[in-house]
């Protein structure tokens, strides 16, 4: 005899309704599971998936306000929407980065880039790693953690002498003073610090020149963020659309890239331990291998960087490589591009983010 369901002062208890973020969790989830193996998700990990989609959602939903802006005539076919994303790489991928410890709600963590697919005509979703994701990931994996990393810029007023170690000196250490707070001059370089407050003989410090910053500058650093020469664009409404009108110099923000390149070198300078290696680290350092050896045009990142707030946003076929810096840019001062590339690979036939929903309704991205 069929059991009658529970009441509930004559009421059917209802089903439990899930947020759209707690849904594209479980739709990672079973992703993941059918692709790979089973997987146990911390409650922390969660929540961090749940900011992916976050992040995700509100970067697809202004690409799309952008892309319906366009002209039909240039408008990209393919829509910003969940059902035209690869789920089950952005599963794999988003299991690793939140495993490691990445929150992409956080500023420069890690940024997520929509590129399109020249094999399938759908978007992929890459990430890019930024300077504080670097911090995150020495921390959780490193072997000899320093108590405090140090990281300044020097100008050519202030007053700084590193102090190295020597036959008489046990100690690395360094002499830094601010002799004008508002006018320090121009930038002649950086430096960082390591301090070991139990066992100061490891104390290490590492200087910069202006020079060596600017050896790890990209080969095709954008000009929005370091300064420098770039097109100038102009609306020509005969045609339409945006075209070159000559060259402009930007100022950029090229002492802030300065510090999050001494920065980053400071935490990658920590020596990672074996022990500690888990299989969502590999991951990620497997992923930003295959971005570092991709050959990218150069219009990629001027598609990413110089065009982000023009009329005209192109897309091209393969996923851009950015340094990390560049997509999160400086420390909330500039206004950040629109991080706006295209991609993916084969999607499940089943790759929506509500299976239950009638087709013929609107449906919600999770």
């Amino acid at each position: 005899m069929p059991v009658a369901p529970a009441q509930t002062n004559g009421q059917q208890i209802a089903k439990k309704e899930f947020s759209h973020s707690e849904r594209f969790t479980q739709a990672v989830e079973r992703e993941f599971s059918g692709g790979v193996g089973e997987v146990n998700l911390t409650g922390f990990q969660r929540k961090l998936i749940q900011n992916y989609f976050i992040k995700i959602d509100s970067l697809f939903k202004e690409s799309e306000i952008k892309r319906l802006a366009k002209d039909e005539k240039y408008r990209e076919p393919v829509p910003y929407t969940w059902e035209n994303i690869n789920l089950t790489k952005l599963a794999v991928d988003v299991i690793s980065y939140s495993g490691v410890g990445l929150d992409p709600t956080q500023d420069n963590h890690i940024n997520p880039i929509p590129y399109k697919n020249k094999h399938t005509g759908k978007y992929d979703i890459t990430f890019i790693v930024g300077y504080k994701g670097e911090e995150v990931k020495a921390k959780k994996y490193g072997m000899d953690i320093p108590d405090e990393v140090v990281v300044e810029l020097v100008y050519e007023k202030d007053k700084f002498k590193a102090i190295k170690k020597d036959i008489n000196n046990k100690v690395e250490n360094y002499i830094f003073e601010q002799s004008e707070d508002f006018d320090r001059g121009a930038l002649v370089g950086g430096f960082y610090y390591h301090s070991f407050f139990e066992n100061p003989v490891k104390n290490k410090i590492k200087t910069f020149s202006k020079a060596d910053i600017d050896k790890r500058k990209p080969d095709k650093a954008s000009p929005e963020f370091w300064g420098g020469m770039k097109d100038k664009w102009e609306f020509d409404p005969g045609s339409g659309r945006n075209k070159i009108v000559g060259k402009e110099q930007v100022e950029g923000w090229y002492d802030e890239m300065a510090f999050k390149t001494v920065y980053k070198a400071a935490f990658k300078a920590i020596t990672i331990d074996s022990e500690k290696i888990d299989a969502n680290y590999l991951s990620v350092i497997e992923k930003e291998n295959e971005s570092r050896n991709l050959k990218i045009e150069n219009e990629v990142n001027q598609e990413i960087t110089t065009k982000a707030n023009k009329n005209e946003i192109g897309f091209k076929d393969e996923p851009p490589v950015q340094n990390a810096e560049e997509v999160s840019g400086p420390e909330s001062k500039e206004p950040k591009p629109n991080e706006n590339g295209e991609v993916v690979e084969d999607s499940p036939s089943n790759n929506t983010l509500f299976p239950e929903t009638n087709s013929s309704q609107e449906k919600a991205p999770f």
